[in-house]
């Protein structure tokens, strides 16, 4: 952990000034009923062709190795049905989030600078590619503790022969499941790294483990403010609430964002069930949201911006998911997942072509 912690450090400094665009957060509540939710923003500056794709039980697939070590591909029909949503701008697509009928949820979040997948040798017999990993490890899996036993058994590789899009797909993955188990998968320095979710937060770099030590910077936030103090012979007094969050980091930045997230996450009042816990995490990752223009960076000569694409939040519960997409920030749609799996076959859609509601008008409430 010390070598892996001082590469982070080394290595943070320049990721930071290398101006890339990265922007995800993932966040999970457990209610007072002991539902679980479990939200997440996708920020990006390029056109992903998002797509939501529904993936039954029983579905095939593929798994292979690097091409060049001429190990058999290998079949697998699905255990569970899926929903999640897919980056159809690389061929085949990507899972990057998603929940299974179990109740598993998975959220893949952007790892730059850091990730190094495993190395498959001709001796392997297990093996995926990151790019088929979301629809294995959400297929093939029904919890958290099931996800980690098997990441034992297989390797998760990428070469440069992975048609990946506009990005290196260098990822790390936060699963949560219906009984609040939450766990990060990363891939660092070549070797697998699964740490507990004790922050319930992800963002993206340095690694989870780095996350944690910077926490300790903002020890001193609070949620209750100091109401006045004594100068000499003036009592000055608090001009407004919140005083207590004073340092509180406000970019966008992965560090600044886990820290906002982290602080929100832990100091609101626990809800009390599904509604109040999907309307928590809903205020919570609204403090991360990012409007175009905002945050920018240049690809070459070619200024880029990151933008929430897409908000999911995920009842794993009671296997509802509820998403909005950036012209419809102020309005969710939720999906019925046990009805989708109940159809029994693949479908899918662009996120940006889902059937968002119109604002509600409400006129009619003030006229007489």
């Amino acid at each position: 952990m010390k070598r892996i912690l001082a590469a982070a450090l080394a290595a943070f400094l320049p990721i930071q000034n290398a101006g890339l665009a990265v922007a995800c957060t993932a966040v999970n509540v457990v209610a007072a009923d002991k539902t679980v939710i479990a939200g997440r923003t996708m920020e990006w500056a390029f056109d992903m062709k998002w797509t939501l794709k529904s993936i039954p039980k029983g579905t095939s697939l593929t798994l292979t190795a690097p091409t060049d070590l001429g190990l058999p591909e290998k079949t697998v029909a699905t255990l569970y049905s899926v929903v999640g949503i897919s980056a159809e701008v690389i061929p085949g697509g990507a899972i990057v989030e998603g929940q299974n009928a179990a109740g598993l949820g998975m959220s893949g979040n952007f790892l730059p600078g850091f990730t190094t997948y495993q190395t498959v040798t001709k001796a392997d017999t297990s093996y995926v590619s990151i790019l088929g990993f979301g629809a294995w490890a959400l297929g093939m899996n029904g919890s958290v503790a099931e996800v980690r036993a098997a990441l034992a058994k297989i390797k998760v590789w990428a070469d440069a022969s992975l048609p990946s899009g506009p990005t290196p797909p260098t990822l790390h993955m936060v699963f949560t499941d219906r009984s609040g188990a939450s766990i990060v998968v990363e891939y660092v320095g070549g070797e697998l790294q699964i740490h507990d979710n004790v922050a319930s937060v992800l963002t993206n770099s340095p690694p989870y483990d780095w996350h944690l030590l910077n926490l300790r910077n903002y020890l001193n936030l609070s949620t209750m403010g100091v109401g006045d103090r004594r100068f000499g012979t003036a009592n000055v007094t608090a001009i407004g609430q919140g005083g207590g969050a004073t340092g509180l980091p406000g970019d966008f930045t992965p560090p600044s964002r886990f820290v906002r997230a982290a602080f929100m996450r832990h100091s609101m009042a626990q809800p009390k069930d599904a509604a109040t816990a999907t309307a928590a995490i809903g205020h919570v990752l609204n403090t991360v949201d990012i409007p175009l223009g905002v945050a920018q960076s240049k690809d070459g000569d070619t200024v880029v911006s990151d933008y929430t694409q897409w908000v999911a939040i995920k009842d794993l519960t009671h296997n509802r998911m509820m998403i909005s997409d950036y012209a419809h920030r102020a309005t969710f749609l939720t999906l019925d997942l046990d009805a989708i799996f109940a159809q029994d076959k693949p479908s899918a859609r662009l996120v940006t072509d889902l059937p968002f509601p119109a604002a509600v008008d409400g006129t009619a409430a003030l006229r007489n």
